[in-house]
C-alpha cells in the first residue's frame, strides 16, 4: 500500500494486497471466521517466506457453524513449524471477524478489515468489500487493533492448533455435517465458486470451459488424500499403481495434479468425450505445457501431454510411431477396461517411469482382474458410500421395484439375453405402465433412464410422452437432437427424463440429475456402479438422488445390492450364500418391495455352489490363456481369489487334482505330498520371512531345492530380497531389530532367520519342516521324479503367497 494513500477500498483480488503487505512485514496477524484449504494454499508460499526471514506469524480462526475445514487448519499448521495458530471455540456464539494486520520495523503498518475470510473465493474472485488503512494515518487505531487481536488470540475461548485439537475438531465437523447435509452442500458450493463463475461444479474446482486462472486449481477432498498416497507409492519405488475413486470425486484432475512431476504424459481412454475432458482438465492444471489429441482424425503426438484413443494406439503402426520410452507417465482412464487385449498391447509396448490406472469400478465379478496390471498395488481406494459419509457426494434413496418378467425363459446367447426375446418381454404396455407408476411415485425433477436397447428407449419415451411427460430417447440413432442439447434441456428442466442405452455410463457428468431409473437387467456390477455414479454429484438443485431399480430374476440380481453395502462387501466372495445386508449411510435410504425381498432370497438360495463357481472361473481363464494358469495368474486374472481356492480345496494343486487336470503320474505325486503343499499354503505369515527362505531354497533348482540349508547360506538372498524394494523394507523389514540390519550384517541376518522363519515354521503343529542343530530341512523325502514336479508346484505357491502378502499389507487384497 502506498505510503501516501491513507485509506483504500478493495473490492476484488484482495490476495494481491495481502501478498504485497507480507513482503517486508515483521509481524503478520490474521483474524478470520472461516479457514478454507484453498485460502491457505494461496497464501502459504508467502507466509513461509516471511517466516524464513524471521517474521512473526499468528493466525486465529473460528469454528462457528463448523464452516472452517479441518483440512484448512491442518494445511495452516503444515506451512511451517514456526507459525502460531489458534482456534476460537465459539460454542454456537457468533464469531465473524475478518482482519489482516501487518506490522513493520520502521513503525509503519497496514490494517485490512472487511468481508473476506481466509478462502480463495474471498481473496480472489468473490464479491467482497474491504478497507485497507495505513497505520501512519491512524496510528492509534492500528495499535488498538493490534492489542485487540492479541487479546482475542490468547482468549480463554481459544486453543492452540495441533494434531490433537485438529483431530477433535474434525470429529465435531464431520458429525455436524452428517446431521446437516445442507451445510455440506453450501460449503461445497462456496469452494466451487472459488474457481468458476457459474455453471456446474467441477471436481477440482475449475470451470468446465477452461476460463480459469490456473493458480486457482488446487486438489480438493479425496484428491488430496490420493495424491499423498501416490507420493508414498513413488517413495516406495513402485512404478505402477491404481487409484480407485468413486465417480464424481475428480479422478481426471487427480491424474493431472500427479502429472506435475512428469514432463511427458500419455493419457489413454476409450471414448472421445473422455479424451476431450481429460485435455481440458490437464490444461487447467498444467497451462504451461502443450496438450495434443491422438485419435482417428488428429495426430498431435509431439505435445507434452498426449491424449490418445485406445483404438488408435491399439494399431501397431500408431503405437510404434512413438519410442517405447517416449512418455514418463502413462495414465489409463477407466482402468477397468485395461484387461482388454487392446490395452494390454499398449501397456506392454511402452516403458514409462510410472503407470497410473484410475477407475471407479475394478470389480472381480466382471472377469479378468485389473489389479494384476498394477501388480496389485492400489495406492488409494475410496468407495462411494464413504464419500457420501464425508459429504463429498450426494446421498441417495434406493427403491427396489419388483419386475415380474420371467428372465429364466429368455434364451442367453454369448453371455447376454437374446435381444429379440428380451425386447418381446420388455415392450409391453403393462410393463411400461408399471415403470411409469414407479417413476411417478419416487421421481424428483431430472431423470436418466437406463435401457437395454434402442427399441426399449424409444418405446418408453413414447409411453411417457403419451402421459404428458417431457421424455426423450437418446442413443446412437437419435438425429433430431444432439447429446449436448439434450443435456442442456435436462439441466434447464425442459426435459423430465432421458432414456438412453449405455450412453451416460462413463465420461459424462450432469450434476443436476437427481433421479436414476433402471429398466434393464443390470448383470454387471461395474456397469451398475458407473450408472449409479451419474446421480451422486453434489448440486445446489438437489438434496439427494432417487434410484428406481426394477429387479427381476435375471443373473446377478442378488449381487448388485453389494454395491450399497460398501467396499468390504464388494470384496467379499461373490459366490457366497450369505444374505447381503446393505448398511447405508445416514441421510440415505434403501427400500425394497416385499416381492423383491422374496425374489432376492430365492435367487441367493439357488446360486451356483462354490466349488462349481470356482471351477467355472478357472476354466474361463484356462480357455483364455490356452493352458493351465499358474497360481498367481489365477489370483490376479481369474474371477475368484486364490484364497477361495485354498479354502475350498486345501491348496491350488488340490483343486487341480479335484478338477481332473493332473496326469496320472502328477496325481500320484500330489497324493504322496498333499500334506506338504497344504503346509506351504496355510503356514502363518505375519511377515514374508518363511516364503523368502523357501524361495531361496527353490532358486537352487528342481533337484537341489529339497537339500537342507543353514541360516548363513540363506542370509545374503534373504537380505537382498527384503531390502532391494522400498515397499518390502517398509512392510516387513523396518521394525527395531530389522532396521539395524539394513546395512548387511551376515551374523545378525542369520540370527534373525534362525529365530523367526526357521524355528517358528518347524515348531508349528503339523509342520513339514524341521530346524535342528542350526540346519533347516524338509521333514519328508522326495524321489528325483517327484522333486521336479513338486518344485514347480511349490514355487507357484511361494510366489503367490509372497505377492498376496505384500498386496494385503500394502492395503488391498485377501488375507493369505
Amino acid at each position: 500500500m502506498s505510503a501516501t494513500l491513507n485509506v483504500k477500498l478493495i473490492t476484488e483480488n484482495l490476495a494481491d494486497e495481502l501478498i504485497a503487505g507480507m513482503q517486508q512485514a515483521s509481524g503478520i496477524y490474521i483474524l478470520t471466521s472461516f479457514v478454507m484449504q484453498s485460502g491457505v494454499r494461496l497464501l502459504a508460499p508467502h507466509l513461509r517466506r516471511a517466516l524464513e526471514r524471521g517474521a512473526e506469524v499468528k493466525a486465529l480462526a473460528g469454528d462457528y457453524l463448523f464452516v472452517t475445514q479441518p483440512e484448512g487448519l491442518q494445511a495452516l499448521t503444515d506451512i511451517d513449524s514456526r507459525i502460531e495458530a489458534r482456534l476460537w471455540r465459539s460454542n454456537g456464539t457468533s464469531f465473524h471477524p475478518k482482519a489482516y494486520l501487518f506490522d513493520y520495523d520502521n513503525g509503519e503498518g497496514l490494517l485490512v478489515v472487511g468481508s473476506s475470510n481466509f478462502s480463495m473465493s474471498a481473496m480472489r474472485m468473490g464479491m467482497e468489500w474491504n478497507l485497507a488503512m495505513n497505520a501512519k494515518a491512524e496510528p492509534y487505531t492500528f495499535q488498538v487493533a493490534l492489542e485487540k487481536f492479541m487479546h482475542s488470540y490468547y482468549h480463554e475461548a481459544t486453543q492452540p492448533l495441533n494434531a490433537h485439537t485438529i483431530a477433535r475438531y474434525a470429529e465435531e465437523y464431520r458429525e455436524c455435517h452428517r446431521l446437516n447435509p445442507e451445510l455440506t452442500r453450501l460449503i461445497a458450493e462456496m469452494e466451487e465458486a472459488e474457481v468458476r463463475g457459474g455453471g456446474e461444479a467441477d471436481p477440482a474446482g475449475a470451470s468446465p470451459d477452461g476460463g480459469t486462472d490456473s493458480a486457482a486449481v488446487t486438489p480438493r477432498y479425496a484428491q488430496i488424500e490420493a495424491l499423498e498416497a501416490l507420493e508414498r507409492t513413488c517413495e516406495e519405488e513402485y512404478d505402477k499403481a491404481m487409484v480407485v475413486m468413486a465417480t464424481g470425486l475428480g479422478k481426471t484432475y487427480l491424474a493431472a495434479f500427479f502429472a506435475r512431476r512428469y514432463p511427458r504424459v500419455l493419457f489413454v481412454a476409450h471414448r472421445e468425450e473422455i479424451l476431450h475432458q481429460g485435455r481440458r482438465s490437464f490444461r487447467h492444471v498444467l497451462p504451461d505445457r502443450s496438450h495434443g489429441l491422438y485419435n482417428g482424425t488428429v495426430k498431435e503426438g509431439g505435445a507434452d501431454c498426449v491424449f490418445a484413443s485406445i483404438y488408435t494406439l491399439g494399431m501397431k503402426k500408431h503405437r510404434e510411431a512413438f519410442a517405447p520410452e517416449r512418455f514418463d507417465l502413462i495414465v489409463v482412464d477407466e482402468f477397468h477396461h485395461a484387461a482388454a487385449a487392446s490395452y494390454q498391447a499398449v501397456i506392454g509396448y511402452f516403458r514409462p517411469r510410472f503407470l497410473l490406472g484410475i477407475t471407479a469400478t475394478p470389480d472381480r465379478m466382471d472377469g479378468k482382474d485389473v489389479y494384476a496390471l498394477c501388480e496389485g498395488n492400489v495406492a488409494y481406494q475410496l468407495h462411494f458410500i464413504e464419500a457420501i459419509r464425508r459429504g463429498w457426494l450426494a446421498p441417495f434413496r434406493y427403491y427396489g421395484v419388483y419386475d415380474d418378467t420371467d428372465y429364466s425363459t429368455i434364451r442367453r446367447m454369448g453371455g447376454r439375453y437374446d435381444e429379440e426375446q428380451l425386447a418381446a418381454a420388455q415392450l409391453r404396455q403393462t410393463m411400461a405402465a408399471r415403470i411409469l407408476e414407479a417413476w411417478e411415485r419416487h421421481r424428483q425433477t431430472r431423470t436418466i433412464g437406463f435401457c437395454s436397447s434402442i427399441r426399449q428407449a424409444d418405446f418408453l419415451a413414447g409411453a411417457f410422452r403419451a402421459q404428458g411427460h417431457a421424455a426423450l430417447s437418446l442413443h446412437s440413432g437419435t438425429v433430431d437432437v444432439t447429446r449436448e442439447a439434450a443435456i442442456r434441456q435436462l439441466t434447464a428442466g425442459e426435459l423430465d427424463v432421458i432414456f438412453t442405452v449405455d450412453l451416460f455410463n462413463e465420461g459424462v457428468d450432469i450434476p443436476s440429475v437427481d433421479t436414476l431409473l433402471f429398466v434393464r437387467p443390470t448383470e454387471s456390477l461395474t456397469v451398475f456402479t458407473q450408472q449409479v455414479g451419474r446421480g451422486l454429484r453434489l448440486s445446489e438443485t438437489k438434496t439427494h438422488c432417487a434410484i428406481i431399480d426394477l429387479i427381476g430374476n435375471y443373473r446377478n440380481a442378488d449381487i448388485k445390492l453389494r454395491l450399497f453395502a460398501g467396499e468390504a462387501a464388494q470384496q467379499a466372495d461373490a459366490g457366497a450364500r450369505a444374505a447381503i445386508a446393505p448398511a447405508v449411510p445416514d441421510g440415505c435410504a434403501l427400500q425394497l418391495e416385499t416381492a423383491v425381498v422374496d425374489l432376492l432370497e430365492a435367487l441367493r438360495r439357488k446360486r451356483m455352489p462354490q466349488r462349481e463357481r470356482l471351477h467355472h472361473a478357472f476354466v474361463t481363464l484356462q480357455q483364455e490363456l490356452g493352458r493351465i494358469p499358474t497360481y498367481l495368474e489365477l489370483h490376479l486374472h481369474g474371477g475368484a481369489s486364490g484364497l477361495e481356492y485354498r479354502a475350498a480345496f486345501g491348496s491350488y494343486v488340490g483343486f487341480l487334482h479335484w478338477a481332473g487336470c493332473l496326469s496320472e503320474a502328477a496325481a500320484q505325486v500330489y497324493e504322496r505330498h498333499a500334506d506338504w503343499l497344504r503346509d506351504v499354503e496355510t503356514t502363518g505369515m505375519t511377515k514374508s520371512y518363511k516364503m523368502v527362505v523357501l524361495l531361496y531354497m527353490l532358486e537352487r533348482g528342481p533337484q537341489a531345492w529339497t537339500d537342507p540349508v543353514t541360516p548363513g547360506q540363506a542370509a545374503p538372498f534373504f537380505h537382498r530380497y527384503l531390502t532391494v524394494k522400498a515397499h518390502r523394507r517398509r512392510i516387513d523389514f523396518s521394525d527395531r531389530e530389522s532396521r539395524r540390519l539394513w546395512t548387511y550384517d551376515e551374523a545378525g541376518v542369520s540370527r534373525l532367520i534362525a529365530r523367526m522363519p526357521m524355528a517358528k515354521w518347524s515348531a508349528a503343529r503339523g509342520s513339514m519342516t524341521r530346524y535342528e542343530d542350526g540346519v533347516f530341512r524338509l521333514a519328508f523325502g522326495a524321489g528325483a521324479a517327484d522333486r521336479a514336479t513338486l518344485h514347480r508346484w511349490t514355487r507357484e505357491v511361494c510366489l503367490y503367497r509372497l505377492h498376496a502378502h505384500f498386496e494385503r499389507r500394502a492395503g488391498r487384497g485377501d488375507e493369505a
